[in-house]
Parts: structure tokens; C-alpha cells; sequence
């Protein structure tokens, strides 16, 4: 059969966001749910200054498919992100399309940690710091404007050009009051939310610099050895993450040295109502996400129906 291919513009013109949230929170619900079937993720060092993922098979409830997924990190390239999706039917293992990667994961992530923060901060919380001022924080930050109302943010980064610019797109875009902050501790003091993802390799994030009832979203922890928010604040906090055992592998609680024990519920656990979330406007609350398959599968399924149903990408049969 014909397999459909898709370029990363095309991917970004088939993806509804909006739609994307709720079949992403279901499907959240649905993995913590069923216990048996955790993910699978793979991580190899490669000849250079790169790292390679394989992510594993991408499965949800009521989707007829599944996803396998392979793609490299180079820190210093833009996009840093370079891989493919590959989209099977689950009945035969035909497979369907394949797809760029570094669109529809940047996609995901970033729907994800606003998705977690809006349920995990406080009711009133519409003030967000953004350390970093890549990829990540234009989705995650254009994601929660999406979930609720945002009056202020502030944004730090280590490059002060990259940084600014971020700050002119964002309220561009958003219309959103963005102020370059110039040091950490100036951006996160008074922040309802923080929302990081950097390439950091050692905590920057400490219980001083929180207020009362803050919430963290951590993203750059995703590979063994890198680390944003110390074990003090994590040790106290409200800490959701995806997987248990990849959170303590290779997420925020491992990059912090400490184990699964300080781990209060997974994401999926809180959107199924198996775990209450939140329960005191001045508890810290830390979610930290690695990034599962089944994520990738949500945002496929999207992007290859809507592109069937225009008519976009060209087709290819492998078994010719």
C-alpha cells in the first residue's frame, strides 16, 4: 500500500491545537489507567556532539495505529530536534505515513507542560517566568495562553539576543506583556508559574527563589544527566511527572539524585481522577515530563487525517 509523506510545514498546517488538548488529556488518562502498558524509550550516544532517541511503540485507546519514532538532539543546531515519525496501521503493520518529527514533538512537549501547569497551579496563578528562550518556551507558553488567562510574563534566557527577540515574537503574537528579565532570580520571584527548558546539566532552580504555591514545569530534564529544579524544592513540592520509572531514570527526579518515593502521581493519574492534585494554594507543585510515545501517536493521528482529508503530502510505496 501507499505510504503518505509529510514534510514539517506540512505537519504544522494539519495540527489543531485546540482539538490536540483534549484528545491529549484522554489519552494521558488512559496510559496511567492501564498500568500494563508503559513506554518504551531508548537513548544512545552518537559519534559527535549528539544524543539519539527511540521512542517506542506510540499506543492510545481508539486510535487504529501506532508509532515508532527516531530522532536526534544536536544542542547547538537549530532546529536542535532532527528525526521521523513512522505512523503503522496496528491491525497489518502497513505503514501508513511518514512524517517529520521536530514540529509535532515540539508540539506535543509543549502542550503537555501547559497542560500540566494549568491543572496544577493555582486558580488565580496568571504570571509566568519562561528560562529558556527556545522552541519550547514559544509552544509552551503559546499553549497556556491557550488554557487560561495570562497577564505577565517574564523571560530569561542565557543569550540576551535570543531572548529579546523571543520577548518581540511572544507579544506579537499573543499580546501578551513579555519583559526580558535580567537575571533568574528577577524573572521567577513573583511568577505564579515557571515553565523551563534548557539544556542545563545542574539544578538552577532552589526553594528561596519560589513564592508559596508556585508551580514548576520542568522540561529539559529528559535525558540522564540533566537537571533543573534541585532535590530541596522536589523533596517539598507536589511532583507529578509522566512515568514513574522514566521520571527516576532519566527525568527530573533522577537528574536530582533522588528516587521514586518523592513522587506523588503521574499527569494521566490526576486527569482520570485518581489523584486530587493540588490541594492548598500555598503548596509548590513540580511537574516533570520525558516525553512519551503515546504523545507522539495523539499528534500523528491528527496530522494524518488531516492531511488525507486535503489532500497534502505526496505518497511512496516501499514494497514496489
Amino acid at each position: 500500500m501507499a505510504t503518505l509523506l509529510l514534510t514539517r510545514s506540512e505537519v504544522e498546517r494539519a495540527l489543531d491545537v485546540p482539538v490536540l488538548a483534549a484528545a491529549l488529556r484522554a489519552a494521558f488518562a488512559a496510559y496511567s489507567i492501564d498500568t500494563g502498558a508503559r513506554a518504551l524509550r531508548v537513548r544512545a550516544s552518537l559519534p559527535g556532539p549528539g544524543s539519539a532517541t527511540v521512542l517506542f511503540p506510540g499506543a492510545v485507546a481508539g486510535i487504529p495505529a501506532y508509532t515508532v519514532k527516531v530522532h536526534a538532539k544536536f544542542p547547538a543546531e537549530r532546529p536542535a530536534i532532527r528525526g521521523v515519525l513512522c505512523l503503522h496501521d496496528a491491525g497489518s503493520g502497513a505503514l501508513l505515513a511518514v512524517m517529520d518529527s521536530t514540529h509535532l514533538t515540539a508540539v506535543r512537549t509543549g502542550l503537555a507542560g501547559a497542560l500540566a501547569a494549568h491543572t496544577l497551579a493555582r486558580a488565580d496563578a496568571d504570571t509566568v517566568a519562561i528560562v529558556g528562550a527556545g522552541v519550547q518556551g514559544e509552544h509552551q507558553l503559546r499553549a497556556l495562553v491557550g488554557l487560561r488567562p495570562v497577564r505577565r510574563v517574564w523571560a530569561y534566557d542565557t543569550d540576551a539576543a535570543r531572548v529579546a527577540a523571543y520577548a518581540a515574537r511572544m507579544r506579537a503574537e499573543l499580546s501578551v506583556d513579555v519583559e526580558v528579565m535580567p537575571t533568574l532570580d528577577a524573572a521567577v520571584r513573583d511568577a505564579g508559574m515557571i515553565l523551563a527548558a534548557t539544556w542545563a546539566r545542574a539544578p538552577f532552580l532552589f526553594p528561596p527563589m519560589l513564592c508559596p504555591g508556585t508551580h514548576v514545569t520542568t522540561l529539559g530534564a529528559d535525558e540522564p544527566g540533566k537537571c533543573e529544579v534541585s532535590a530541596d524544592v522536589l523533596r517539598d513540592a507536589l511532583v507529578v511527572c509522566d512515568d514513574r520509572a522514566l521520571a527516576v531514570e532519566m527525568g527530573a527526579v533522577g537528574g536530582a539524585g533522588l528516587g521514586a518515593d518523592v513522587i506523588d502521581a503521574e499527569l494521566g493519574e490526576i486527569f482520570a481522577g485518581r489523584h486530587p492534585g493540588r490541594t492548598s494554594p500555598t503548596e509548590t507543585s513540580v511537574y516533570g515530563g520525558v516525553g512519551l510515545a503515546f504523545q507522539d501517536l495523539v499528534v500523528a493521528w491528527q496530522a494524518y487525517q488531516a492531511a488525507r482529508a486535503s489532500g497534502a503530502g505526496r505518497t511512496i510505496d516501499f514494497l514496489g
